[in-house]
């Protein structure tokens, strides 16, 4: 997997030894709260351990699911850039075409812009990988992620229930055209 920089930030696989960190983060309701239909929290290592099997499950040519480090070495988070699948499908959910960004960052790293410093990383690497359009589908009630949409230039589509068997704020970018 491609490791990619910014100023601030380091974007790298996600690996076992990073269960911990990810057990820590996500053990936590205020980071659950609205990720996935049922949010529920972890609540032990091997459950950590099976979520970085997950996101590497969903890594294929193009999309990836990035451990999001700090230059200086502690872990912040995960930005995804993933399939998306269709509500309604029988599981495993079908992947329908279209790539969703996502993220979501350990309460240490809020309000420092990390979120948008690795959103941003990562749309330019979805533009060079060749995709044309990048979604991001946000719970109706998560006002924070709506607003980094925004801070991205993504435009808001409206609501929407074609995704992950819920009902969700859709955004949509493109790929920026040569001038």
């Amino acid at each position: 997997m491609q490791t990619l920089q910014s100023e601030r930030l380091r974007l790298r696989q996600w690996t076992t030894d990073d269960a911990d960190f990810v057990l820590d983060m996500c053990s936590r309701w205020e980071v659950q709260r609205y990720i996935g239909a049922h949010p529920r929290v972890l609540h032990d290592h091997d459950g950590a351990l099976d979520l970085i099997a997950r996101w590497q499950s969903r890594q294929d040519q193009v999309h990836r699911v990035w451990a999001v480090q700090h230059r200086h070495g502690h872990l912040l988070g995960t930005l995804l850039l993933v399939a998306l699948p269709a509500s309604g499908g029988t599981p495993p959910p079908r992947p329908i075409g279209e790539t969703e960004i996502g993220w979501y960052f350990h309460p240490d790293a809020w309000g420092h812009g990390y979120a948008q410093e690795a959103a941003t990383v990562g749309l330019h690497y979805a533009f060079d990988a060749g995709l044309s359009e990048v979604l991001a589908v946000t719970h109706p009630d998560n006002a924070a992620s709506q607003a980094l949409c925004r801070r991205l230039g993504m435009h808001h589509l409206g609501r929407t229930g074609r995704y992950y068997d819920m009902t969700c704020e859709l955004f949509s970018t493109s790929r920026p055209r040569a001038e």
